[in-house]
């Protein structure tokens, strides 16, 4: 039965590395908006832009389920019904799903941030997403 792994955190905490060790572990099919959104010169901000990417990324990730594919989604899933609706999606294909949340503290993001370079966030607006957007996952979602 394929898998879809689901990564959860914000920016900074670690998904793509997982996403890239788990590609290799898992014979995965990685998606990862980022390295898309950078390779064709679109703003890391641009959000209906970033939507698109996303949306080919999970058809994508629709067709190498079917296909007996695991997937790994670098998406951040950063809601509940984000992620809810990934698993839905998911198993209605006859895929497995395991969702892996990384949890870093917000000073630790923000110095990872700025080690990383590029466009960065305001503060007020990283603040705002730890704060007010994101949604760390409740213990049910890992049953």
């Amino acid at each position: 039965m394929p898998t879809l792994f689901l990564l959860c955190g914000l920016p900074g905490s670690g998904k793509t590395t997982l996403a890239r060790q788990l590609e290799r572990e898992q014979c995965a099919l990685r998606l990862t908006p980022d390295e898309w959104i950078v390779a064709l010169g679109i703003d890391t901000f641009d959000e209906p832009k970033r939507a698109a990417i996303e949306a080919i990324q999970w058809n994508l990730a629709e067709r190498a389920l079917v296909l007996g594919m695991n997937v790994v989604i670098d998406f951040g899933v950063w809601s509940r019904q984000e992620r809810d609706d990934f698993r839905s999606r998911a198993e209605a294909l006859g895929a497995r799903v395991e969702l892996r949340f990384l949890d870093v503290p917000r000073d630790e993001l923000w110095a990872r941030l700025v080690r990383r370079g590029g466009t960065l966030p305001s503060e007020p607006e990283f603040a705002h997403w730890c704060t007010e957007l994101f949604e760390p996952p409740s213990p049910d979602e890992f049953l």
